[in-house]
């Protein structure tokens, strides 16, 4: 039987405390009325004897210490859930804001999550293509990774989620099985008008639920939106049997919400400002992609965050490529170049693209050709230093070739149009047209037999 309380104790930005409570539970959800006309929700953040500290999803400006009714639902928050979610448009607690109206939904699920048995996991094969030769060739996305893309401020990050959205496809197989789950936190509304606008236009909304916590929503609401999205990617994938990709959209605002939020509560700062337990709660979200034995489905993330001042060594970004395995990276200069997307192939990775490359899956050169681009691109920057120094006339026939090489690189491989879509054999044969640039003997990352069916001398 549920208790429902008259009052609070005190109000301090979005948390409240009440006392003389029996039975409340961490992460319980709380509803409260206000004023009896207002509903609210919160959920109970800490609990010490009688004293519950509850996390309120709205705003608290209008609650008052003597007419606001609180009642203890005896449950953590949950979401509904149906088949219908894909195409649909929500808020950042999951309630619908596209005037289709409330879910059929067919079941309730913890947003938190179920604990999962790590020898269940399998490892992540197969790739998903991008339509983005940078990232296919180089930091290939394998299903069931965790693939994060470390942007700055005023990068063209969000064209770039926009545009993976588009584009992405299981390649050859069946994409009726595919669909992808977008959570934008701490967007401004141009940004979300955007997104719907580019998803509607291109035909891709009726295989993208999206969850939008905008700017001016709680603060509160972007600790839940992840987590919210996440619980739906589980339910498409693992019991619908669905390939889900999960784009999270900015995780540096849910930073600063849980750094805000902890400052609140009065903890103990660690590093810059953030809470101690900042690497744990990231990893309880990062780790809910993969692959589990006996269900059918997978989950892949790619969270996009931006990197305060361009740090790399930043807590945020630092944590997260300690969790997830390899990162992307948007790189300045490349931007102001004009090239797009402007990724810095030399400090990204994938960590577990050889094990969905290949033969079996893209191509027998891929690996080859995507470790000899790497290497050769590693010598474009000697080139160029050495250019600035001594002129570039100066420079021997086979650095001229590196400069030229590193010019086309950057503008026919990475760079492409915002419409572009390449499959991975275009790809890969673009790979070829970059390294018949430089002379055969320089491609020493590549096997002979590979060389004399890829490669011809006379170009």
């Amino acid at each position: 039987m549920s208790i429902e309380y008259l009052g609070l104790d005190s109000i301090n930005g979005p948390l409240v405390v009440i006392e003389g409570v029996q039975d409340a539970a961490y992460d319980e959800i709380v509803e409260f009325s206000v004023h009896r006309t207002e509903q609210k929700l919160g959920r109970i953040i800490e609990v010490y004897e009688d004293k519950a500290i509850i996390q309120v999803f709205e705003d608290t400006t209008n609650m008052s210490l003597e007419n606001t009714h609180t009642k203890l639902t005896g449950h953590s928050m949950e979401l509904p859930l149906a088949p219908e979610m894909l195409g649909r448009t929500f808020d950042g607690i999951g309630r619908p804001i596209d005037g289709l109206g409330e879910l059929n939904y067919v079941s309730k699920r913890d947003i938190n999550g179920d604990p999962l048995n790590p020898v269940r996991r399998e490892f992540p094969r197969n790739f998903i293509q991008t339509g983005l030769s940078a990232i296919d060739a180089l930091t290939t996305l394998i299903r069931g990774q965790k693939l994060p893309i470390f942007s700055g401020n005023g990068l063209p990050h969000d064209k770039l989620a926009a545009q993976i959205v588009r584009q992405a496809n299981l390649g050859k197989e069946n994409n009726e099985d595919f669909g992808i789950v977008f959570a934008a936190m701490g967007v401004k509304h141009d940004v979300a008008d955007f997104f719907r606008r580019t998803f509607e236009e291109s035909g891709v909304i009726d295989h993208v639920t999206m969850f939008l916590n905008l700017a001016d929503d709680p603060v509160v609401e972007r600790l839940i939106t992840p987590k919210v999205a996440l619980t739906a990617a589980e339910f498409l994938a693992y019991d619908l049997g669905k390939h889900i990709l999960v784009i999270l959209t900015d995780m540096t605002s849910y930073c600063e919400a849980l750094r805000e939020v902890s400052s609140s509560k009065q903890e103990i700062p660690s590093r810059k400002g953030y809470p101690g337990y900042l690497y744990s709660d990231l990893a309880s979200m990062y780790e809910r992609a993969g692959i589990v034995d006996g269900k059918p489905g997978s989950v892949t993330q790619i969270p996009i965050l931006t990197m305060p001042n361009d740090d790399i060594t930043h807590p945020i970004p630092d944590l997260t490529g300690y969790i997830t395995e390899g990162q992307i990276v948007l790189d300045r200069t490349l931007a102001g170049k004009s090239v797009y997307p402007p990724i810095n192939i030399l400090p990204s990775l994938s960590r577990l693209m050889k094990g969905g490359i290949g033969e079996k899956y893209t191509r027998e050169d891929h690996q080859a050709v995507a470790d000899q681009l790497f290497a050769s691109y590693s010598k474009v920057n000697d080139a160029r230093s050495l250019a600035s120094v001594i002129g570039e006339d100066e420079l021997s026939d086979t650095d001229k070739r590196y400069l030229s090489f590193g010019e086309k690189m950057e503008n026919g491989f990475i760079g492409q149009e915002l419409d572009e879509n390449r499959t991975i054999l275009e790809t890969l044969n673009l790979a070829w047209d970059m390294l018949h640039i430089l002379p055969r003997e320089e491609l020493n990352r590549i096997d002979t037999k590979l060389l004399d069916k890829y490669f011809d001398e006379d170009r």
